[in-house]
Formats: C-alpha cells, sequence, structure tokens
C-alpha cells in the first residue's frame, strides 16, 4: 500500500488512502502505518480519498490510534466524506478521534492541545 507522508511541524499528514478500507485491506494498511509514524508522535489522516470504511477499517484507525497514544501522542482525521463520517459517528468513534473538516484545522489543533 503506497502512503503519502509529509512531516508538518513535526506532525505527520498522511494521505493517498485508499477508497475503500476494509477487511482486503485493513491489515496491510495497519502493517504499512507504524513505519510511518514512527518519526513523529502526532498523525492527522487526510480521509479525502476514502469512499467506503467497514468495522475492519475502523479497527485499523484504532490500531493506530492507540499506538499514538501509547507514544504521548494523537491521531486527528481530516477530510472525511460525509458516507465514512455516518459510520465512524455510528460506531462513536468521533468520540475518541477527533474530526476536522479541513487539514489546517487539524494542524491547528494540535497546537491548542495543553
Amino acid at each position: 500500500m503506497k502512503l503519502f507522508a509529509e512531516n508538518i511541524d513535526g506532525i505527520m499528514v498522511i494521505s493517498s488512502l485508499p477508497k475503500v478500507l476494509d477487511a482486503s485491506n485493513a491489515m496491510e494498511f495497519k502493517e504499512s502505518i507504524p513505519r510511518i509514524i514512527e518519526q513523529s508522535s502526532q498523525a492527522v489522516f487526510d480521509m479525502s480519498a476514502v469512499q467506503f470504511i467497514d468495522s475492519a477499517g475502523c479497527g485499523s484507525l484504532i490500531t493506530t490510534l492507540r499506538r499514538l497514544n501509547e507514544a504521548g501522542g494523537a491521531l486527528k482525521l481530516c477530510d472525511v466524506r460525509k458516507q465514512v463520517r455516518s459510520v465512524l459517528e455510528l460506531v462513536r468513534m468521533h468520540k475518541i478521534i477527533d474530526i476536522y473538516n479541513t487539514r489546517e484545522e487539524a494542524l491547528r489543533s494540535f497546537s491548542v492541545e495543553p
């Protein structure tokens, strides 16, 4: 899986996520992420390309969140499509992962945390 990662002021912004994040690729996704986030414990996933997510995809996001939290960091999502956001809200992931409308909002939110 080819993910694009960009370090912006110490925050890893990961984009080029797959159109579908489900059981068919969740394991590959989980295996790709540690190499990227080892550079920073703060991460933003640009979800603009993701058109569908299932429980396995949600699980891969939670796995990433745990890894970042263990390192003292955080995971935030941005540019989440309406259908994907509905799924995240249905399973209440929006209660544990902050979701922002834009990349800029997500990046700014790191500077206001204690």
